[in-house]
C-alpha cells in the first residue's frame, strides 16, 4: 500500500476553530485514499489565507513526505494556493502530490489551472481598485453595470474554454466524441467544471463548452 500524507487548509481562524469546510476535505481525502489504495500515515491542518505562501504546517507536511517518500494528498487544488509560482515551488520540492478534485491532471494542466486562478484573482483586485478610485473622484459609489458584468463573464468563460481545449482534444482523440460520452469521461477523470465547486459535468455545460471551442476556432 502506498504511503500518503494528508494536508488540509481552512482560510480563517474562525473556520479553523469551527471545523467549517474541514470535515468535507477529510471525507474527500478518505474516499480517495481508500479507492486508490493509499495509507495515510499523518495529517496536517493549516489555518491560513490562500494568499500566504509561508505555511508552517504545509512545510512540515512536505518534510514528512520527503522523509517517508510519501505522496501529499489534498482535497482541492486551491487548498494549496492560487499562486502559480507557489505551485512551481511545490514541483521543485520533489514531492509528489495529488488533488482529489483533479487526480489525473498532469503538470501542465495543474500549472494552467493555477495560472488561470491567479489571473482571475488579479483581475478582480484591479477592477475593485479602479472602481474605488472612480468612486472617490466622482464623490459617489460606483457599481458594475449588468453589461460590464456580462462581458466579464463571457471573457472568463472563453478563457476557461481555451484552458480545457487540450483536455477535450485528448478525449476526442480516444474516439470519445459524443456529448454524453465526453461528459462521462470528464467526470471519470475528476476534471473540475468552470465553477470549480464540486459540481459534476452535465450534458448542458459540456455542450456549451464544445460550442464555445468551435466558435473560437471559426
Amino acid at each position: 500500500m502506498k504511503s500518503a500524507i494528508a494536508y488540509y487548509r481552512v482560510s480563517t481562524d474562525r473556520q479553523g476553530k469551527s471545523g467549517l469546510g474541514l470535515e468535507a476535505q477529510e471525507e474527500a481525502v478518505r474516499l480517495f485514499v481508500q479507492r486508490e489504495s493509499y495509507q495515510v500515515t499523518n495529517h496536517f491542518t493549516e489555518n491560513e489565507s490562500g494568499k500566504k505562501n509561508q505555511r508552517p504546517q504545509l512545510l512540515a507536511a512536505l518534510a514528512q513526505c520527503r522523509k517517508e517518500k510519501a505522496t501529499l494528498i489534498i482535497a482541492k487544488l486551491d487548498r494549496l494556493s492560487r499562486n502559480v509560482h507557489f505551485i512551481s515551488g511545490l514541483y521543485e520540492s520533489k514531492v509528489d502530490f495529488k488533488a482529489v478534485d483533479n487526480p489525473y491532471a498532469n503538470k501542465l494542466m495543474v500549472h494552467l489551472l493555477a495560472a488561470f486562478a491567479e489571473h482571475e484573482r488579479e483581475q478582480i483586485s484591479i477592477r475593485t481598485r479602479d472602481a474605488l478610485q472612480a468612486a472617490k473622484r466622482r464623490g459617489k459609489k460606483l457599481g458594475v453595470t449588468g453589461a460590464e458584468r456580462a462581458r466579464e463573464n463571457q471573457e472568463a468563460a472563453h478563457a476557461f474554454a481555451e484552458l480545457m481545449r487540450p483536455t477535450i482534444n485528448a478525449i476526442q482523440q480516444q474516439g470519445i466524441t459524443t456529448v454524453r460520452s465526453i461528459r462521462d469521461e470528464l467526470n471519470r477523470q475528476g476534471v473540475p467544471t468552470y465553477r470549480r465547486n464540486g459540481q459534476s459535468w452535465h450534458v448542458t455545460n459540456v455542450h456549451a463548452l464544445l460550442k464555445r471551442l468551435v466558435t473560437s476556432n471559426a
